[in-house]
């Protein structure tokens, strides 16, 4: 058999596995995090673009959350401003709140919607402060068991996802930045963890997928770089104190969007090229993933 028949049949044999899939995922809402080295590097760029483009040409209904903490990092050192982390979660100060919703309104939400475009006209961008998507109210970082105020940091207490509705129905793929108007009026920077999973859930989603620079969650870090493949929530919610502070926030808002409602979650290495498709449409999957609580006996 010749070579080029050889790998014709390979690309036949992931089409037919994929084809299950395909059936199933149709007309259902995709929410994925969009962050970490996906997000920095050109050829993964590319290749996230194209996986999108693949999920809405494939029937599938993508919409993308994002955050900015690279850039955000580089603009403060710009200006001087030392970015402060406690317990995962950026310190956000009333002096730097208006640089954090610049930097993901104005420039990587543009960047991204922009990225999309170039693979075909369906990403319209959009913030949770625009049609009250996302309301939020100050949260504390969680360090050593203790509560510590960082700033203008919110957590997302009700989504009005009418406005995202309606540009999914119109064949669009919204693409959402992470900050949101508070119950005081105020603007706050959400984690894009959590808000992907807040979103996942006002929107009755399929699945979240949360992209991360990882390949998933380690059994028991750093002893073992065995990764855990699936977890449910009830053991997920008692390794939750003991994961590391950067891993907090993605296993949480896994854990937030299953209880809430989404029948998956996933974590997937968003190093690796084609990260959606691998784990969207073929058997093996990658990450880790997970699912709701045992059932009681």
């Amino acid at each position: 058999m010749s070579r080029d028949k050889e790998q014709a049949l390979a690309k036949a044999a992931t089409l037919v596995d994929a084809l299950p899939w395909l059936a199933h995922f149709h007309d259902k809402i995709v929410v994925v995090k969009y962050g970490g080295n996906a997000m920095t590097s050109p050829d993964l760029q590319s290749a996230f673009a194209e996986d999108v483009m693949f999920l809405r040409y494939a029937g599938l209904k993508p919409v993308i959350v994002h955050g900015g903490g690279p850039q955000i990092t580089e603009h403060l050192k710009r200006l001087g401003i030392e970015s402060e982390f406690r317990g995962g979660l950026r310190v956000t100060t009333p002096e730097t709140v208006s640089i954090v919703r610049m930097v993901l309104t104005g420039q990587v939400n543009a960047d991204i919607v922009n990225m999309l475009n170039d693979h075909g006209s369906f990403a319209i961008g959009l913030s949770g402060e625009d049609a009250s998507l996302l309301t939020a109210q100050r949260r504390p970082a969680i360090v050593n068991g203790e509560e510590i105020d960082i700033g203008q940091v919110g957590d997302v207490v009700a989504v009005e996802p009418s406005a995202v509705h309606a540009l999914i129905e119109a064949g669009r793929i919204p693409v959402i930045a992470t900050v949101a108007r508070g119950l005081d009026g105020l603007t706050y920077n959400v984690n894009a963890d959590t808000a992907a999973a807040a979103i996942a859930v006002g929107l009755e989603a399929e699945k979240l997928i949360v992209l991360t620079d990882v390949e998933g969650l380690y059994a028991d870090w750093p002893m073992s770089t065995e990764i855990v493949s699936q977890i449910n929530t009830d053991d997920l919610a008692e390794m939750l104190p003991s994961l590391a502070a950067g891993m907090v926030p993605k296993m949480e808002a896994c854990l937030r969007a299953v209880e809430g409602g989404v029948p998956r979650a996933h974590v997937l290495d968003g190093r690796l090229p084609h990260a959606l498709l691998l784990e969207m449409f073929t058997s093996e999957g990658i990450g880790t993933m997970v699912v709701p609580g045992k059932e009681p006996a």
